[in-house]
């Protein structure tokens, strides 16, 4: 009698853990599926808006040195953070004793461009938009040439040595700002 209760625990146990495992592996999957989050650089231009502070409310350009000057703080890193980050950073040195309970809210302008070389029908620059594919980054450039290989792409991310990716149904392999695309060719 013990025995069988035991077996059946076990078989209830492992029931149970069963869709738990699926559902984090479905998870780790599905986040492989999310494009990177945007982070900002030099070269990106943004929009800040500080609510009731009119004087302190424009445009924004990211420098060389990847910070911005803005009035009160003045200059303040923005390199390799997020917008929301960007927005909490300069809510918090507003906080500290500049403006009583600050409401700051960024806008990406202008992003960084893309560069796409090789068997591509237009190779050259391209403005970046958020959530960009390798397909789409390919479709903006004109589409492949007959001779492109469409199982495998390179990609160099800025400041990075040059990956390759391969290429298949249902696969996603997303662009970042700066990166430059190779397409290269087919081996008949």
């Amino acid at each position: 009698m013990k025995f069988r209760a035991i077996v059946r625990a076990f078989a209830l146990a492992l029931a149970l853990a069963a869709p738990l495992a699926h559902a984090g592996s479905a998870a780790a999957q599905s986040s492989e599926l999310r494009p990177p989050v945007y982070t900002l650089d030099s070269g990106d231009k943004i929009r800040v808006v500080v609510y009731g502070e009119q004087s302190l409310n424009g445009e924004y350009s990211i420098g060389p040195a990847g910070d911005i000057a803005f009035p009160l703080i003045g200059n303040l890193p923005a390199k390799g953070k997020s917008v929301a980050d960007l927005q909490a950073a300069i809510t918090a040195k507003l906080a500290s004793g500049y403006i009583l309970d600050p409401r700051v809210s960024i806008d990406v302008l202008s992003f960084r461009p893309f560069y796409i070389l090789g068997e591509v029908n237009r190779p050259g620059q391209y403005p970046y938009a958020t959530d960009l594919s390798v397909d789409q980054a390919v479709a903006a450039a004109g589409g492949y040439t007959y001779r492109a290989s469409k199982s495998k792409i390179f990609i160099r991310h800025l400041g990075e040595a040059e990956v390759e990716y391969k290429l298949g149904k249902g696969k996603v392999v997303w662009v970042r700002p700066g990166d430059s695309i190779r397409v290269g060719e087919r081996y008949f």
